[in-house]
């Protein structure tokens, strides 16, 4: 990884039914925060929140979603793609992405570089419950390389399920991406955020959605950008905006804890207990469930 300067962009959806107006109009406003950000910040990474095009809710059947959507690449990702050729850097869009059949939908993260190409595509793996109401997940990990470093690709729900981002970080990830648009509490996103960049000493940009989508869903923006050591180092408010920050590999691992005068002296991935590894596949790999019952009760 060398040094860099991330973007964690957040932006209202178009209110008011979705429609190919609609959704155009999305693109249109994405590409120009992605200009303005690169013209104030001098970004080399920017990443967009989840559904950018569309909000994630999209409050129409899955069949009429995917008639507004398009292939990746396509329609739905070309105007960030050429923004990105444009001014010579790369992008996590996130979009709804039109599947072979009609009616399969995916939750789509894809990481576009300097020359307008897409070098990599995530669809969500861990869909927030309703949403496979109109999305199909996905069933593989996403880790880029790049002239900037290893970037790995998630969306939203996948910040609670640790076992994705140390799968990443197994595989070389440097930064893992966070396009989002998160239905619970601030502290719930700066808890999980946090949380996956110290496990697994990786930076994590959260990228969060503002504003209403077109079911009249809230989101509370938040975006921010926290270091391998559980730093948050930009952070964006409720409205339109951004949060940037300079990475440094030199200075990722450098202290305990920030402001400390202590040297870091552990990382979670070289220091796990790889003896454990037929305890791990035992216990982890099968079905499980909380000894809690959902919505309370006895």
């Amino acid at each position: 990884m060398r040094p860099l300067t991330a973007a964690a962009l957040q932006l209202a959806p178009h209110p008011g039914p979705l429609t190919a107006n609609s959704v155009g109009e999305n693109l249109n406003r994405a590409v120009e925060l992605i200009e303005r950000c690169v013209g104030e910040t001098g970004a080399d990474l920017l990443v967009l929140p989840e559904a950018v095009t569309t909000g994630f809710t999209p409050g129409i059947p899955v069949e009429e979603l995917w008639d507004l959507m398009s292939p990746v690449p396509g329609p739905t990702t070309e105007p960030v793609q050429q923004a990105a050729q444009r001014l010579g850097v790369h992008v996590v869009h996130c979009t709804y992405e039109r599947g072979e059949e009609r009616g399969v939908v995916y939750n789509s993260a894809m990481l576009i570089g300097p020359t307008g190409e897409v070098l990599g595509v995530y669809r969500k793996t861990h869909l927030f419950p309703g949403e496979t109401q109109w999305v199909t997940p996905g069933d593989s990990v996403s880790v880029v390389d790049t002239e900037l470093g290893r970037i790995g690709l998630t969306v939203c729900f996948d910040g609670d399920f640790p076992e994705l981002f140390r799968i990443q970080a197994v595989r070389g990830a440097e930064i893992i991406c966070r396009p989002s648009a998160l239905l619970r509490s601030a502290d719930i996103w700066e808890l999980t955020t946090r949380a996956r960049a110290y496990d697994n000493h990786v930076y994590v940009i959260g990228a969060n959605a503002t504003g209403t989508d077109p079911a009249g869903v809230h989101y509370f923006g938040n975006s921010l950008i926290v270091t391998p050591i559980a730093e948050v180092v930009a952070r964006a408010a409720s409205h339109e905006g951004w949060a940037a920050a300079r990475l440094d590999p030199a200075d990722a691992m450098r202290t305990l804890t920030p402001g400390s005068d202590r040297a870091q002296t552990f990382d979670h991935l070289a220091e796990r207990n790889l003896g454990l590894l037929d305890t791990y596949q035992k216990d982890l790999i099968g079905p499980a469930q909380t000894p809690f019952r959902l919505g309370g009760g006895a």
